[in-house]
């Protein structure tokens, strides 16, 4: 019985983790989507730091993560609304 409360609480933790996983995921391709389209030179100048660090984190996930994280919002997204 012991083993069975065991493995129903690693289930639990299992799809709490991968549903915060899915939440990750669409936030960074949020992010990528957003650094991707966003003009540098037309945000204020307080941000400049915080909008580095961003680029700079997201150029930090393998190419494989970034890739479903773009997935995960629909990366053709921009490119469907700019015709």
């Amino acid at each position: 019985m012991p083993h069975q409360q065991e493995l129903s609480m690693l289930r639990s933790e299992l799809d709490m983790l991968m549903t915060e996983r899915q939440q990750l995921l669409r936030i960074c391709g949020a992010a990528a989507m957003f650094v991707a389209e966003v003009e540098s030179e037309h945000l204020p100048e307080p941000v400049w730091n915080v909008a580095e660090l961003l680029a700079e984190s997201l150029n930090e996930l393998s190419g494989e993560t970034l890739q479903e994280a773009l997935e995960s919002v629909g990366a053709g997204l921009l490119a469907d609304d700019s015709d």
